[in-house]
């Protein structure tokens, strides 16, 4: 490699302290965080401006399944105490406006570049530092690169011949349109029932002409029973902060979800019965901790996906459709569990129709619409709400070359590897927030962003004190962090489940759990126990080596 490198205008690359890929909730803090430390960075994010998935998803309905007292940052008591939620489940454009109020209040921009894609991170072994190129073919140097890209930011399209022959309006959920759009008097299908599909189909069922939903695999929803926050509710909650935070931390979601001890079988049919009912009248995801071995006793789960199923021919009208929609095949909550406002009771609607795409498979999308093997379904506009390549997609849509040449897309090939989801062997001074090998989607993403980036901050400051130049894990660690991975990964039910957690909704990406199962306040401890071990599961370079080098 070259001794300096060059921008594609011939200008020299800018030097820094820290390179942050990502402006969703952990790049937002880690620009935060490495600015207070009086580092010199540099932002990049793709959007066009901070926000991350909650920049590109406008799609109708979207909306927050946690609380948006713990799904936000807990950094700044200034910031907790100036910020009114209005909902208990805020919507997209109340979420966008506080990501807006965080980024101006504490002056974020100005360290971002926005429209901007990193196409290249390369280790410079000699230089001890990371070379990264934008898609605007500049280039900048920093001994330390973050990756805050976030485990839900690549979206993918089915794999459904004929898509871009579609002659009518092609949306897609995880970028859509800033304008407004309109519904009315059309003929609309949508593919994709996950969470994102389920809040579209509900908010734009009654607005359709007709709404045509294409369904594989149904998926368990549950009433959120959202509310508006009163003053009252909002002043308890400015008050009580620190004890929130705290109870967060120390729990297996990250967040204030209440979870039970109980063991589904302590108590008898009729209690339980009562407690399911309680937790669905409750709404959010109560029923998800009403028992604590929900994800370990498929006994247990069935009995409580059977209550689901129950409810589901409760509200929908039509038993066939009732049926369809019924899931079957894999465990409750194994797949992201979901929240609705009116979803069963969508299909109740004259104009709404379910197409069981399990008994009628999609053959092709033609210029019209979408080929069922029972004939054409013609369509004015189609909506794909088919999810994202989660968890190493976005690493791996770019070049990362760590030392000797080695690619992370290499190296993930056969599935991610890492050690505590923050750093992967081979790559020195390349740091991950929310990274796939830690608890990453299965516990709260702004708890783990700010735990990642604290923790990578005393790393440094390690490193510092020590006059250390770069840092890394040893193989052993990682090898012995992927094996308590792996083990965990077969007592729970979130295996079972054919979903992009294990990589089954991309053709031909390496299948298996790498997420740490073990729960948050279980994953802080090893973070902990990492660092207060003197850092001895990591190697370090001296920064005097760069002097003889």
């Amino acid at each position: 490699m070259n001794d300096t490198a060059t921008a594609h205008a011939g200008a020299p690359a800018k030097r820094l302290d820290v390179i942050i890929v990502g402006a969703g909730f952990g790049g937002m803090y880690a620009v935060y965080k490495f600015r207070e430390m009086g580092l010199a960075i540099q932002g990049f994010e793709a959007g066009g401006d901070v926000g991350g998935v909650w920049y590109w998803n406008r799609y109708p309905g979207a909306r927050v399944d946690l609380p948006s007292i713990d799904y936000s940052f807990g950094f700044s008591r200034e910031i907790e105490q100036e910020w009114t939620w209005k909902e208990q489940f805020a919507a997209q454009p109340e979420l966008l406006e506080y990501i807006n109020f965080v980024a101006d209040r504490l002056d974020l921009r100005k360290h971002i570049q926005f429209n901007t894609r990193v196409t290249r991170a390369v280790w410079d072994e000699r230089r001890q530092l990371w070379q990264v190129t934008t898609d605007h073919g500049d280039v900048f140097e920093a001994p330390y690169c973050i990756m805050s890209t976030g485990p839900l930011s690549l979206p993918r399209d089915p794999d459904i011949a004929g898509l871009s022959r579609f002659k009518g309006e092609l949306l897609r959920a995880a970028k859509w349109p800033h304008h407004p759009v309109a519904f009315a008097g059309k003929r609309v299908g949508i593919i994709g029932t996950g969470s994102t599909g389920i809040q579209i189909i509900q908010e734009i069922g009654p607005q359709c002409g007709e709404l045509f939903v294409f369904q594989r695999t149904p998926s368990f929803t549950m009433p959120m029973r959202n509310q508006t926050l009163g003053a009252d509710y909002v002043s308890e909650v400015k008050r009580n902060y620190a004890g929130i935070r705290e109870a967060a931390l120390n729990s297996a979601v990250g967040g204030v979800r209440p979870q039970s001890t109980r063991g589904f079988f302590t108590v008898t049919p009729s209690q339980r019965q009562e407690l399911l009912e309680a937790s669905w009248q409750q709404g959010g995801l109560a029923m998800l901790g009403t028992f604590a071995d929900l994800l370990t006793n498929a006994e247990a789960n069935e009995h409580v996906a059977e209550f689901v199923r129950g409810k589901i021919d409760e509200i929908v009208t039509d038993p066939a459709v009732a049926e369809a929609l019924k899931p079957r095949g894999y465990p409750i909550f194994a797949r992201r569990p979901c929240l609705d406002t009116s979803y069963y009771e969508t299909y109740n609607l004259p104009n709404v129709h379910l197409k069981n795409c399990l008994t009628d498979k999609i053959v092709e999308i033609t210029e019209k619409g979408v080929r069922l093997e029972s004939g054409e379904v013609e369509l004015d506009m189609l909506i794909l709400a088919t999810g994202y390549d989660g968890l190493t997609g976005a690493l791996m849509a770019f070049d990362v070359i760590g030392r000797d040449g080695l690619s992370i897309n290499q190296l993930w090939k056969a599935g991610a590897r890492s050690y505590l989801g923050l750093m992967i062997a081979g790559f020195p001074n390349l740091f991950m927030t929310t990274g796939p090998t830690g608890p990453a989607a299965l516990a709260n993403i702004i708890r783990i962003s700010e735990h990642d980036v604290d923790w990578i901050a005393e790393a440094m400051r390690h490193m510092e004190r020590n006059h250390l130049a770069t840092m890394e894990p040893t193989a052993e660690a990682e090898e012995r962090w992927m094996a308590l991975v792996a083990t965990l990964a077969q007592r729970t039910l979130v295996s079972q489940a054919k979903t992009w957690y294990v990589g089954a909704n991309v053709a031909g990406k390496a299948q298996g759990l790498t997420l740490f199962t073990g729960g948050f306040q279980k994953y802080r401890e090893y973070c902990r126990a990492a660092t207060e071990g003197n850092y001895r599961d990591f190697t370090f370079a001296p920064a005097e080596a760069l002097a003889t080098a």
